[in-house]
């Protein structure tokens, strides 16, 4: 979905022209004759990126106004500021009152294009920050995980439902789909927000410190116990405990995973007594439960006991509208953290991103654009920073070359082995400290003398440069040349003169 552009300008030859300009560089635009009629339309929270606005504007609502109403209101889209006064006065009033950028009338294309994409980039990587802010302090909520997807909505209104209570919920869907971020949506929505959030891989635990991992293990309760552990339920308690690939846990810990959830306490290993834990439950998993009841896998009774307000995160490819949010998110945040002066992605860069259709889901198109911002040279990233992915999809040039053709293996099964020839490549420019037919090291005359004759030959004759980079006096340089019996004159020097 490309960049929306709010204008609000008063005056209509202005406001036309800015607005044929921004459509000419490729986005899309909005207008309001004066600041009130802008404020409406942010306020109504249409999808808007960016604001241009004139600073000098009648009915009492110039832009230094407007800027003031968008911060009360909590309205954090980034602001170009555009007057035909480009005094220092009024740029520093309107940086302070929150601009990201400052143009003068009529401001060219190019510079438009420029203050649009660094406003955006800016933005991008201020909401990037303050959503890894959000989920560090267990506050990351549903706003932070908007979506153009209607699929991807009727799951966000389901999960907002959800977290209203301590209902166990069960979130079905593909690797990398972004399970644990609706589940951390989950709990910082809800009355556990800011409290532990405690993630468990079932399916990264070995079965035999499954018990011990989940419900916790007493000093000397085995062999390696060498001190007290609490668990994951005991770390969780008061907080929301989030149970990752569910479908991996061994049946025997499903047994006791039960009994933790309908008695709300769990049994140590070597423990005398019980411990009461208080957590909420969000599980997940990419395999059908279902289906892993019915071939004997999983438990009946435990799935009912998580399957009781289910929700399936549809795929990457099956909401391709939040392609180009995700894409700009972590364009920004990996240039921050690369180093990388990043203004964004071009137009057919993110044409070749919504076409494909990410089979590792979100998760990969995270490492693509990691990748991507790390081959970057220039300030955008284009399809050549995409290889693999433009090999994979029709339309685009790039491609990566082919593996060589492998030697087929004969019938009887291993290759033979083959006499394997090493060629020498020698450097033109290496000078041999051996005679090739004694094989005996030469004199430092003879060095001496093919160092010279290499130089002249290098410097083209130019005598003051061989003399200079050789490290001799060019009196000293005549000398040496009259002994070898070689020509040298400075006509060269002269013609490069």
């Amino acid at each position: 979905m490309s960049t929306t552009v709010l204008i609000v300008d008063d005056d209509p030859v202005q406001r036309r022209l800015a607005e044929s300009m921004v459509r000419r560089l490729g986005f899309d635009a909005r207008v309001a004759e004066n600041g009130l009629d802008g404020l409406n339309a942010l306020r109504a929270g249409g999808e808007i990126d960016v604001v241009l606005l004139d600073m000098v504007m009648p009915g009492g609502l110039d832009g230094l106004a407007v800027m003031t109403e968008m911060r009360k209101a909590g309205i954090d889209t980034p602001v170009i500021v555009q007057t035909s006064n480009g005094s220092i006065d009024a740029v520093v009033n309107a940086m302070r009152a929150g601009a990201v950028d400052f143009v003068v009338k009529p401001a060219g294309a190019e510079r438009l294009q420029v203050s649009i994409k660094n406003a955006l980039r800016v933005d991008q990587l201020e909401e990037e920050v303050r959503r890894m802010r959000r989920r560090a302090s267990g506050a990351l909520g549903f706003k932070d995980l908007t979506s153009k997807s209607p699929d991807m909505d009727r799951v966000m209104r389901l999960a907002e439902r959800s977290a209203k209570s301590n209902i166990p919920v069960l979130i079905e869907g593909e690797s990398g789909v972004g399970k644990e971020v609706l589940a951390r949506a989950i709990q910082g929505s809800g009355d556990r927000r800011g409290k532990s959030f405690v993630t468990v891989n079932c399916g990264a635990i070995p079965d035999n410190l499954v018990e011990s991992t989940l419900f916790g293990h007493e000093k000397g309760a085995f062999t390696g116990a060498t001190e007290r552990h609490a668990g994951k339920f005991v770390e969780a308690s008061g907080g929301t405990l989030f149970l990752d690939e569910i479908g991996e846990l061994p049946l025997d810990a499903q047994v006791k995973l039960l009994r933790a959830l309908q008695e709300g306490e769990v049994d140590p290993v070597g423990g005398k007594r019980s411990v009461r834990v208080d957590i909420r439950l969000i599980s997940a998993t990419n395999r059908s439960l279902l289906d892993l009841v019915k071939q004997g896998k999983f438990r009946e009774d435990l799935y009912y006991r998580l399957n009781v307000f289910p929700m399936t995160l549809p795929p990457l490819r099956a909401r391709r509208e939040d392609i180009p949010d995700l894409a700009r998110s972590f364009c920004a945040r990996f240039a921050a953290e690369e180093g990388k002066r990043l203004r964004g992605i071009s137009s057919e860069a993110m044409a070749l991103l919504t076409r494909y259709p990410w089979p590792g889901n979100v998760r990969q198109l995270e490492n693509a654009l990691f990748r991507a911002v790390v081959l970057a040279d220039g300030d955008e990233l284009s399809v050549t920073e995409f290889p693999q992915i433009a090999a994979q999809v029709e339309g685009f040039d790039v491609r990566i070359p082919p593996l060589p053709n492998q030697p087929m293996l004969p019938a009887g099964g291993l290759e033979p082995v083959r006499e394997i020839v090493r060629v020498e490549v020698r450097d033109p420019h290496a000078m041999s400290l051996v005679v090739e037919d004694t094989s005996e090291m030469k004199t430092m005359e003879e060095i001496e003398a093919e160092a010279i004759r290499f130089a002249l030959q290098f410097y083209r004759g130019r005598m003051s440069e061989v003399s200079r980079r050789l490290g001799i006096g060019r009196s000293t340089l005549y000398r040496k040349l009259k002994d070898l019996g070689l020509d040298g004159d400075d006509k060269s020097d002269e013609a490069a003169a």
